[in-house]
């Protein structure tokens, strides 16, 4: 497996078996397959927190693996454990810490360049509105895509106004896996204001662009913060403790 880590070679087990699930016949992950490491991970719990333990004691892994993570404007932080070439997918850790209210998540609707399957890891489980493009109903937004401006692959550019309306309304309950394709438009936010995290295994990208809506007045100007060795590995060590007791709630 050729992979961007460079973690000590005892802590590759657990990936690795995650690409043996996805590497399949040989081509590129399809959503089957990372619903199916996803479940691996749901089974091998106990295996994902001695690797995290692995990566928050390697002073190397835990600089690179901050470097290219972040903190989401809504305050939920976006970790990537993971980074393969082939097979091409990522482990990401997303983390909303506990608060006196739940968090907004990712509460502007957008879809996404890759398909990906999620596991939720701890946590009461998570709230998700799905949405589609309406010539009539719905509520205005102002639509922006990701990806187009080669200068600056992170721009929102401008792409008209429409409206939008819902059409449906999944929850995914604390250990449940959650598949999504690139055709899906949705917002995603912890069912409760305690400590939720869920592990994404992201396949290859499949667009080159992806939509973001936000709704008239507000800004398309949502920076990500930086997110510190140090706060990765708080993060880790709250959750190691949930995952110890091979529970998800």
């Amino acid at each position: 497996m050729s992979t961007t880590s460079s973690f000590v070679a005892a802590g590759q087990a657990f990936p690795h078996d995650v690409a043996e699930t996805l590497r399949g016949d040989g081509s590129r992950p399809g959503l089957g397959r990372l619903e199916a490491a996803a479940r691996r991970i749901r089974t091998g719990r106990r295996e994902l927190a001695a690797w995290l333990r692995d990566l928050i004691a390697d002073q190397a892994a835990v600089a690179e693996i901050a470097k290219r993570s972040y903190w989401h404007p809504n305050g939920f932080a976006k970790i990537v454990l993971h980074t393969s070439v082939e097979p091409e997918f990522r482990i990401r850790l997303h983390v909303w810490p506990r608060g006196e209210t739940p968090s907004h998540g990712e509460s502007n609707p957008h879809s996404h360049r890759w398909e990906f399957a999620s596991y939720v890891l701890t946590g009461t489980g998570m709230h998700m509105v799905e949405f589609m493009e309406t010539a009539e109903g719905g509520k205005p937004y102002r639509r922006y895509r990701y990806g187009m401006d080669p200068a600056d692959p992170a721009a929102l550019v401008t792409d008209g106004e429409v409206r939008l309306k819902r059409r449906g309304v999944p929850h995914v309950q604390g250990g449940d896996v959650y598949t999504c394709d690139t055709s899906i438009v949705h917002t995603v936010r912890p069912i409760d204001a305690g400590l939720t995290a869920t592990v994404v295994v992201q396949g290859p990208r499949r667009t080159p662009t992806t939509v973001v809506y936000c709704e008239p007045g507000e800004s398309d100007d949502q920076p990500n913060g930086e997110l510190t060795g140090a706060e990765f590995v708080e993060l880790v060590s709250e959750l190691l403790p949930t995952l110890d007791s091979g529970a998800a709630r």
